[in-house]
C-alpha cells in the first residue's frame, strides 16, 4: 500500500507552473510574428471562429488572414493591404501591396488568388489586378558616338574619305512607254556597240598615202561641215561621212585631185543611209563648183561601197554622244551644243580619230564640256557607269579637245567655229575654254 502511494506523483509546486507558462508565452511571442495561430479563429468580429482542420502554416495562415481582411474591406469599402511575412532565417520578405477593387452591388463575388512573395519562394500564381506590361519596340543595335568616331579615325588614318556613295540615276525610266526608245534592250545595244566599235576603226593610214596628208584631210572635213549645214542634214549623216572617208583612205591610195571627190561621194552614201530626203547628186555637183560630174560621183560611190563591202552599220561617235548626253541627266542646251562642238573639232583633226575610239571621243567631249561650263561634278557615277570610263582615262583626250577649242577662233579652218557661234547653237564656241582644266592636266 505504501508502495502504491509512493507511486502517486505529488502535486507540483506553483513555481513549476510559472516556468511552464513562461515557456508557452515565449513560444506565442515567436508565433506572433507570423500571426498568432491561436487567434486565427477570431479574425472577423461578430462571427464564430473558423475551425481549422489542417496544420497552420505560414502561407495558409496568410491566405486566411487575407480573405478575412478582404471581407472586412468589402464591408467598409476599403482596399486592404496584405501583411508582411518575415522569415527569421532568410531575413525580411519583399513587401507586396495588392489593391482589391470594390465589388459592385450586382456583381458576383469571384475567388481571388493572393500571392505572398518571400525571399525563398517563387511566384506561382498570378497577382490580383496585375496589369499586363506594355510591349515596346524590339531593341535595335545602336551605334554609339565612340564607335562612330573610332571608325572615322581608322578610315582617315588609312587615307579613306568617308563620303556617301553617289547613286546611279535610272534616266531611261522616263522612256518606258516610248517604243522607239527600246528601253528593254538599250543596254544590250550599247554593249554590242562597244564590242564592235574597233571593227570600224582605222589605223594610221597616212604613211601609206603618198599624195595626201593630215592637213588636207582636215580641210576636206571643214568643207563638208559647210555642205552639211547648207543641206540641213542630220548629225548622224556627218559622222558617218567621216567614218566612210577614213575607212576608204585606209584601203585605197587616193590622189590629191580625187580627195574631194571621195568626200562628196561619201556624203552621198551617208545621206542615202541616214536621211529621209537625201540630196540629189546634181546638188553636190553645184556645191563642188562643177569640179566633178555626176557620173564621176556615182562611179566613186560604187568604188567606195565595193571597198567597204557595203558595211555601213557602224557605231560612230554620234551613236555614243546621244547616249552619254542623256546620261548627263537634264544637261541643258548649253551642255548639248558644247559637247557637239568639241566632238566635231575632235574628228576634224586626224590625230584624235586615230588615237581614240568613237566611244572614248564621245565620253571625253561630254567630260570636257562639263569642265568648260563648270558643271560640278565633272564626272558623275551615272556617266562612269554608262561609259565605262574614269576621269583618268578621259583626261588626255579631253585635253586635246579643249586645246582645239582654245585655238578655234584663230584657226584657218573656221567652219565648225562659225557653226557653233550662231544663236541657234547658243554661241558655245565663243565661251571661254576650260583653261584651268588645261593647267591641271599638264
Amino acid at each position: 500500500m505504501e508502495h502504491a502511494r509512493a507511486a502517486v506523483l505529488p502535486q507540483q509546486p506553483r513555481g513549476n507552473d510559472k516556468v511552464k507558462n513562461e515557456a508557452q508565452r515565449r513560444n506565442r511571442r515567436v508565433l506572433g510574428d507570423i500571426g498568432n495561430n491561436l487567434e486565427a479563429g477570431r479574425i472577423v468580429e461578430g462571427k464564430p471562429p473558423v475551425q481549422i482542420s489542417r496544420p497552420i502554416t505560414r502561407s495558409f495562415h496568410a491566405q486566411l488572414l487575407a480573405k478575412a481582411q478582404q471581407a472586412q474591406a468589402e464591408k467598409n469599402h476599403v482596399n486592404p493591404v496584405l501583411p508582411v511575412v518575415e522569415d527569421k532565417k532568410r531575413g525580411p520578405a519583399k513587401k507586396v501591396a495588392v489593391a482589391v477593387a470594390p465589388k459592385k452591388a450586382n456583381e458576383k463575388p469571384k475567388s481571388e488568388t493572393v500571392v505572398v512573395i518571400s525571399s525563398d519562394e517563387r511566384v506561382k500564381d498570378k497577382p490580383v489586378n496585375q496589369c499586363k506590361p506594355v510591349e515596346g519596340p524590339s531593341r535595335k543595335e545602336v551605334k554609339t558616338l565612340t564607335s562612330i568616331l573610332t571608325a572615322r579615325s581608322k578610315a582617315m588614318a588609312g587615307g579613306v574619305n568617308i563620303k556617301p556613295k553617289e547613286k546611279i540615276v535610272d534616266f531611261d525610266s522616263v522612256d518606258v512607254n516610248d517604243e522607239l526608245a527600246v528601253v528593254e534592250y538599250i543596254d544590250d545595244l550599247y554593249q554590242f556597240y562597244k564590242l564592235t566599235e574597233d571593227d570600224s576603226r582605222v589605223n594610221d593610214y597616212m604613211e601609206s598615202q603618198p599624195d595626201i596628208n593630215p592637213k588636207m584631210r582636215s580641210i576636206l572635213i571643214d568643207w563638208l561641215v559647210e555642205v552639211h549645214r547648207k543641206f540641213e542634214l542630220m548629225p548622224e549623216t556627218f559622222y558617218l561621212t567621216v567614218n566612210i572617208i577614213d575607212r576608204y583612205l585606209s584601203k585605197k591610195i587616193v590622189s590629191r585631185r580625187e580627195l574631194q571627190l571621195v568626200g562628196i561621194s561619201s556624203m552621198v552614201i551617208a545621206s542615202k543611209y541616214e536621211e529621209i530626203w537625201a540630196p540629189q547628186v546634181n546638188d553636190f555637183v553645184c556645191l563642188s563648183d562643177y569640179a566633178y560630174t555626176g557620173d564621176q560621183i556615182l562611179l566613186m560611190e560604187k568604188a567606195i561601197l565595193g571597198k567597204l563591202e557595203w558595211y555601213l552599220t557602224v557605231p560612230t561617235p554620234y551613236v555614243f554622244l546621244s547616249r552619254y548626253i542623256k546620261a548627263s541627266v537634264s544637261p541643258g542646251e548649253e551642255v548639248k551644243n558644247m559637247v557637239f562642238f568639241l566632238a566635231e573639232l575632235g574628228i576634224m583633226h586626224y590625230p584624235t580619230t586615230i588615237r581614240y575610239s568613237p566611244s572614248l571621243i564621245a565620253a571625253a567631249a561630254v567630260y570636257a564640256a562639263r569642265c568648260t561650263l563648270n558643271k560640278a561634278p565633272f564626272w558623275t557615277e551615272t556617266l562612269k557607269h554608262q561609259t565605262s570610263y574614269s576621269e583618268e582615262q578621259l583626261r588626255d583626250c579631253a585635253k586635246l579637245l579643249v586645246g582645239f577649242h582654245l585655238n578655234a577662233a584663230e584657226s584657218n579652218l573656221q567652219a565648225v567655229y562659225r557653226k557653233f557661234s550662231k544663236p541657234e547653237h547658243v554661241a558655245v564656241a565663243r565661251m571661254p575654254p576650260a583653261k584651268s582644266f588645261l593647267s591641271s592636266s599638264s
